[in-house]
């Protein structure tokens, strides 16, 4: 029998849990879905991956010509890059 009826493990495994979900939920806000994205274009030779700085996704164009949606909130940095263009 434990003195203090397992407060201390209960108190443990809560701390454990809140954090875990702060942890998913920063992740989400990250992460999460938008619906405003602005399409771009790859005009480059080869291939290119771009990070995007404020959400965190990868964006990779695999060919000249490849169009893909980047989240908006990605689109001031990726449009910077000399091989990528806005798609109309």
């Amino acid at each position: 029998m434990s003195c203090c009826n397992d407060k201390r493990a209960r108190a443990v495994t809560t701390t454990a849990v809140a954090a875990r979900t702060t942890q998913q939920e920063q992740l989400y806000l990250r992460h999460r879905p938008n619906a405003a994205s602005v399409a771009f274009e790859y005009v480059g030779e080869t291939s290119l991956t771009v990070s995007g700085p404020v959400t965190g996704a990868r964006y990779r164009f695999p060919a000249p010509g490849s169009r893909l949606d980047v989240d908006a909130r990605d689109a001031a940095y990726v449009g910077a890059v000399p091989s990528l263009r806005r798609a109309l």
